[in-house]
């Protein structure tokens, strides 16, 4: 692990933000860890330290100008608009719809010959970067990479683009039906901001 990614995890250790059990992923799969990136993006110092390292990695394989960055709601929001102050340029994010899709709402657009690249704090399956950069492209937007502060697929995560993120971890999660914690009766927790 590199040195910065060794930083980054301790912070996520120093905050909190690391923890350890049984959780239910938003992704739906189970993990003993689990990376509540709030506990470290609420403070304000360490989310503009987090921002701008990550900007300097997503600019290294963008390779043209980064006219917006995007994110997903809701873990994205602090981590997308710290990257966006780095990068000096616009910030939106998306939310999911009644359906559960994702769209720009709140008077957000994007369009035909814009560059973005999309920005979430924690990468599992890759799920809501991909749905982010869908709707972006579909819009016309060229999606330029996606970056993460913690990649949880240890780098297996595929959203069609190319993505960097701060710290990439193996972290072992499983299908409910195979979670070796729920053999075990240990009631699993979900942490995150949305139903799993």
């Amino acid at each position: 692990m590199t040195p910065q990614a060794e930083s980054v995890l301790e912070l996520f250790r120093s905050t909190g933000a690391y923890l350890q059990g049984h959780f239910r992923l938003t992704s739906g799969l189970h993990s003993a860890e689990y990376l509540q990136s709030a506990l470290v993006l609420q403070h304000p110092a360490a989310a503009e330290k987090l921002g701008r390292l990550l900007a300097e990695e997503v600019r290294k394989i963008a390779h043209e100008k980064i006219g917006l960055v995007v994110s997903p709601a809701l873990g994205g929001l602090i981590i997308g608009h710290e990257v966006a102050r780095a990068l000096g340029t616009r910030f939106i994010f998306m939310e999911r719809d009644a359906a559960g899709k994702m769209a720009m709402r709140r008077g957000f657009a994007a369009g035909a010959g814009e560059t973005a690249v999309v920005i979430e704090d924690v990468i599992t399956t890759g799920g809501s970067t991909r749905d982010v950069i869908e709707v972006l492209q579909a819009s016309g937007v060229n999606v330029l990479a996606a970056g993460s502060i913690i990649d949880r697929s240890g780098g297996l995560a595929d959203v069609s683009v190319h993505r960097v993120a701060l710290a990439t971890l193996q972290v072992a999660a499983h299908y409910p039906e195979e979670c070796p914690l729920c053999k075990l009766g240990i009631p699993a927790l979900k942490p995150g901001s949305r139903p799993a």
